[in-house]
């Protein structure tokens, strides 16, 4: 193949360090008004023909695409923050201090339902794992923290959760309850599944 002339080369680093796609005239403006500008286009065109990159027209203005056949390999996941919601950082730390637990142990300390989203909300962001069945009556499932739990949090295990004697020095007698905050501070706002909220039967009396 035979080396491009200096029209071509400087169509080609005119198109490549353009912002958006150019016309001819656009092009031999920025070319102090040089002629021949289509015949460049096309030499270019043929060059880039089969590459990775290519030059195509679209209307009446020029511009590089990567090849079609080759976008899936610039798609990039991005992730997204995901907070918690009030009752996820509270499902969460109860998991945490009496794991494992099941999903009535976790609404019996609660004193709420637990909506069918917010145990699925924490396996998602990898905090939370199935860990076994109890062995009682309908064997329900269990559930724990994960490795990923400790590392987005600091802690080096378990046993570096806020202990009782923490707690009572903080005033608070239930563990979860400086979990709660512990746990909130790092989680940010509440923004997770709804969750409907039903009282206790103490709580209606």
């Amino acid at each position: 193949m035979s080396a491009p002339d200096d029209r071509a080369r400087a169509v080609e680093a005119v198109l490549f360090a353009a912002t958006e796609p150019m016309s001819v005239d656009q092009i031999a403006t920025h070319l102090n008004g040089a002629s021949g500008i289509p015949a460049a286009l096309e030499a270019v065109q043929a060059a880039y023909a089969g590459r990775g990159v290519e030059l195509v027209r679209r209307g009446e203005r020029w511009h590089f695409q990567t090849a079609p056949d080759l976008a899936h390999l610039l798609r990039r996941d991005r992730e997204e923050p995901r907070k918690l919601s009030r009752a996820g950082i509270e499902t969460l730390a109860i998991i945490a201090y009496h794991e494992p637990a099941t999903r009535a142990e976790i609404e019996a300390i609660r004193g709420v339902q637990i909506s069918k989203g917010t145990i699925d909300v924490l396996m998602e962001a990898g905090w939370v794992r199935p860990a076994g069945r109890r062995e009682v009556p309908g064997r329900p499932l269990l559930y724990a923290t994960t490795p990923d739990f400790l590392a987005h949090f600091g802690l080096a295990s378990r046993r570096d959760l806020p202990g009782l004697d923490d707690l009572k020095a903080a005033g608070l007698l239930d563990p979860v309850d400086l979990a709660f905050d512990h746990l909130g501070d790092q989680t940010g706002d509440e923004i997770g599944p709804d969750e409907t909220e039903v009282e206790s039967a103490d709580e209606q009396d």
